[in-house]
């Protein structure tokens, strides 16, 4: 009697299994080659193509042409419209029946005038279901429009994924035609898919590793590709593998369909609409298929078309982030977000915990700190403590990523990984391919249907954030806490790139601030003035869109570097015409403010010496320049205290290489400061343009490279405790970083940068890897080094990254990568920066208002008439900054008066207005009345209503 061979080579078992359900070897015979069975043509098909992006109702009356599988269409960001007539065989009656359609593009298929799903073979959408078993009542022919996008999922970059666009790039039609699809082979070949992960992942010191190995074999053996009867005992040794019940004890895992969509990136903003519909109307035919399935869509601007860069914006563009967002929310869904959900940013402020919980937020989801290139975060489930004491809840998946595909490795790496094992026994596995869009897909969700309770795995709940953080709060009592930054080692060259939109940023913000103060004045002091509310909050939303964290860090393709250069010009050239009407005064219901500031000191300027030096003096700073521009010496009249170094040179500009290791717009590496190059060549020495008076000031002019040159002209105001750096730089350099150096006669073992509506300190030493992570670091308007009784500040009107390394302050200025915007930063830039010695510390020496000063100057209008001083707002303490006064949402005649404590300290404020006030009361940033502090003024920010 025969009887069959046990065999228990791993490896044998383990590649046969492989080849079965392979699609590249063996098809001919495997499991694989039986998954479609007949195919038929179209009846016809014809496509009218177009440069724009145009609706349905327009396309389909259009003239139409001929096509064939294997034509090209284009170029890239072009729109193709094909029409499908099919008729169905009557043979294929109880069969499932597939459009399949396989291109270089992103379609999109459209039935009886709606979108029914989307196609893209990179997200592994190649067929809609046209009926999952067909019947005698249902239509045989058919005509469909299928729109394709001449783009991939990851745009149309022209030899790697982030270079630039290929603009003439075509895209093929590789495969169009109905098909027999036979769901039986399709479940068991996800069945062998996932015995096969288990068998690899688990390893070979694992028993349930090599149950599934036996089990996979086995079912080979039963299982003839080519006899349907066999393919049921195969599946059922599958089902009873995964019907093996974990214990209590196992990790829970909580499946989250998802679709991250970068708002504009590899492609442009209108793209970004139709991966939306694209993505979205996919996910709704799943739920509708899966009663089970949830899918978290976190982005306001996918769904109403607000995610943003966590470092750049200012305080109140982040405000009104939130602001916007909980709005739409509560109006579109009737009830406010509890979750931050921010699965893709370049960085995490210290301030968002306060901000999260000013706004009603107490849960925080974010993954990318898991790209950190030095050191590991600790934690994946801890409490989160901001600059002012503010907890929030928060997880990053352990899986370390948000847009898994439901397989073993996805749910064996969620436990693996996970840093708080005994502190937090659930985790988030968000699944859905992303960045470029697609979702979810029906083999994931078959893939974790198989072992939401298998033994050897976590268990698989099928979930949505509140159920996850719910739980995590539950079990919450042996969490750790971070306090400070989430410091991201990585992407910190986006701090510089792109400048001009960073400048533009930064103005658009000031000018929104200005004109709603001036407006709220207005509605104060004149009847009948209408508050532009409307205009306000379009621009507003605009600007909020812009800062994307893919757009504002310059991380985007040049396409979207000119629609956002658009946006901005939108905004400037709106919010100038509101300044002019007000100006001019063409409507009697509007008022003009102006700031007027008398001036009795001088500043004055020596003669230039032998050696082509200068010396400017203002009665508080004494400074001499080299020829060259470089400050040689810089003293504190006051304290008649050295600010420079010993031999040192200040305003020293440097050049280094800048090559990254990928991402080129992203990234700078640690290895570029050993390539520092000081820029010495001269071409026109300093010069002085004005000799004193209420300016002093010089000029002078530098060569960087045979294609790059620097002009600039060193103010020193009369009254003004800082020298200003006026620059211009014709730049045309390929992987070059420009910065300026101060060498500063100041030791101390920190730093401190300004953030949102506060500050922070940073080390400047490397004693550790977590300290020379920091070699390039973000901040805004102003850095400052100081140790007992004397400092130095760094100021400037647009940029935001620094390093500062022992005593030597560095600001950076501009970068030149090649991806995926190849002319990134090309041309003119004009940006100012200062440098401020101080007696005390940067709080007692006004360095905040003096950093807003420089970024908000007072207009200079010649001959006017100084009327009675008035003022709307005063404070009786320096430490509160009165960042904001604008309209209250919905409320025509109220107002919110934002403040926010930034020393560091608490203290007590009183707040005096001379505008006639009926009722005033705290509130929080969603301007609900806030009763946790009615009397305080401890927190860091507090607004109010008038």
């Amino acid at each position: 009697m025969y009887h069959l061979p046990v065999l228990k080579n791993r490896r044998t078992l383990l590649e046969r299994g492989e080849k079965f359900i392979s699609d590249v070897y063996f098809t001919d015979c495997n499991l694989r080659g039986r998954l479609y069975g007949d195919t038929c043509p179209f009846e016809s098909i014809t496509v009218f193509q177009t440069a724009k992006r145009i609706p349905y109702s327009e396309a389909v009356q259009q003239n139409f042409q001929p096509c064939k599988v294997g034509d090209s269409f284009g170029p890239t960001w072009w729109t193709c419209w094909f029409k499908i007539a099919l008729k169905i065989p009557e043979a294929w009656k109880g069969k499932e029946v597939h459009l399949r359609w396989e291109s270089d593009g992103e379609g999109m298929v459209w039935r009886d005038q709606e979108p029914v799903q989307g196609l893209t073979k990179e997200g592994e959408k190649t067929s809609y279901i046209l009926t999952e078993c067909l019947t005698e009542n249902e239509p045989y022919s058919i005509t469909l429009f299928v729109e394709l996008a001449c783009n991939g999922l990851f745009g149309a970059g022209q030899g790697s994924m982030i270079a630039a666009p290929d603009p003439n790039r075509k895209y093929t039609l590789q495969k169009a035609e109905l098909v027999v699809f036979n769901r039986e082979v399709q479940e068991l070949l996800t069945d062998f898919e996932m015995l096969l992960d288990i068998v690899k992942l688990l390893g070979e010191g694992e028993q349930r590793g090599y149950q599934a190995l036996f089990t996979m074999n086995e079912m080979v053996n039963l299982c003839d590709p080519a006899n349907p009867g066999t393919w049921s005992k195969a599946r059922s040794l599958a089902q009873k593998f995964f019907s093996q019940k974990n214990g209590e004890s196992q990790h829970i895992v909580h499946a989250m369909g998802h679709c991250h969509i970068d708002s504009a990136w590899l492609w442009p903003y209108e793209e970004t609409i139709r991966k939306c519909a694209r993505s979205w109307v996919t996910a709704v035919r799943l739920m509708e298929k899966n009663p089970e399935f949830i899918f978290t869509c976190s982005q306001v601007s996918n769904i109403s078309y607000l995610i943003q860069d966590g470092n750049l914006p200012s305080g109140e563009s982040m405000v009104r982030q939130f602001l916007e967002g909980q709005n739409f929310f509560k109006a579109e869904f009737g009830q406010y977000c509890k979750e931050f959900w921010l699965p893709d940013t370049f960085g995490y402020s210290a301030q968002l915990p306060q901000l999260m919980q000013g706004s009603g937020i107490s849960r925080f989801l974010t993954q990318k700190l898991s790209w950190n290139l030095v050191n590991t975060f600790p934690h994946n489930t801890f409490f989160w403590e901001g600059i002012n004491g503010s907890l929030v809840l928060t997880h990053f998946p352990p899986g370390n990523s948000y847009e898994m595909k439901g397989r073993v490795e996805d749910l064996i790496n969620t436990l693996k990984n996970n840093k708080d094992k005994g502190r937090a026994n659930h985790s988030a596995v968000l699944f859905g391919f992303g960045d470029g869009g697609g979702g979810p897909t029906q083999l994931m969700l078959d893939r974790l249907q198989r072992v939401q309770d298998s033994d050897g795995l976590p268990r698989v709940h099928m979930s949505n954030p509140d159920r996850l953080f719910s739980e995590l709060q539950a079990d919450s009592s042996l969490l750790c806490t971070w306090s400070g930054e989430l410091f991201l080692e990585l992407h910190n060259g986006t701090y510089t790139t792109q400048a001009k939109i960073k400048l533009e940023n930064r103005r658009c913000e000031a000018l929104l601030h200005d004109i709603e103060v001036a407006s709220c004045l207005a509605l104060t002091q004149t009847a009948g003035f209408e508050y532009p509310t409307e205009k306000l909050q379009k621009l507003w939303r605009l600007l909020l869109l812009n800062q994307f964290h893919d757009v504002i860090p310059g991380s985007c393709i040049e396409i979207v570097v000119e629609d956002n250069h658009c946006s901005h010009d939108i905004i400037f050239e709106s919010l100038k015409l509101l300044i002019h009407l007000k100006q001019r005064g063409k409507r009697k219901d509007d008022l003009w403010f102006v700031g007027v500031s008398p001036v009795t000191a001088s500043a004055w300027l020596s003669e230039l010496q032998a050696d082509g030096s200068v010396r400017m003096e203002n009665g508080l700073l004494s400074a001499v320049l080299d020829n060259m521009g470089r400050l040689v010496s810089l003293i504190l009249v006051q304290t008649n205290r050295e600010a420079i170094s010993d031999g040192c040179f200040g305003n020293q500009f440097v050049v280094f290489d800048d090559v990254p290791l990928y991402w080129d717009a992203w990234d700078v590496m640690d290895y570029h400061l050993q390539t520092r190059k000081p820029i010495v060549d001269v071409t026109r020495p300093v010069e002085v343009v004005s000799t004193g008076g209420l300016r002093g000031s010089v000029k002078f002019s530098l060569q960087i490279s045979g294609k790059s040159s620097i002009t600039q002209e060193v103010i020193l105001d009369a009254n003004c405790p800082y020298i200003k750096f006026k620059t211009k730089v014709d730049w045309a350099e390929a992987h070059k970083f420009l910065k300026v150096e101060f060498p500063v006669q100041v030791r101390s073992p920190n730093a401190t940068y300004e953030i949102q509506f506060g500050h922070l300190q940073r080390p400047t030493h490397r004693n550790t890897s977590w300290d020379w992570a920091r070699f390039e670091v973000w901040g805004h308007k102003w850095a400052d080094l100081s140790e007992h009784g004397f400092g130095v500040a760094l100021l400037n009107d647009c940029k935001y990254g620094y390093s500062v390394y022992q005593n030597i302050m560095t600001l950076s200025l501009l970068r030149a990568p090649k991806a995926p915007d190849a002319n990134a930063d090309m041309g003119q830039h004009e940006f100012t920066y200062a440098v401020m010695p101080h007696a005390g510390s940067f709080q007692e020496a006004a360095v905040i208002q003096h950093a807003y000063n420089l970024n908000f100057p007072l207009r200079l209008i010649h001959d006017v008439k100084v009327a009675q001083p008035w003022s709307a707002f005063t404070l009786n303490t320096s430490a509160v900054i009165l960042e904001t006064v604008k309209q209250a949402e919905g409320k025509k005649n109220a107002l919110v008066i934002r403040l926010y404590e930034s020393h560091g300290s608490s203290v007590s404020a009183v707040l005096s207005t001379s505008l006639s006030v009926q009722e005033a009361w705290y509130c929080d940033l969603l301007e609900r009345p806030d009763t946790a502090h009615p009397n305080s003024w401890s927190m860091f920010y507090k607004d109010i209503f008038l």
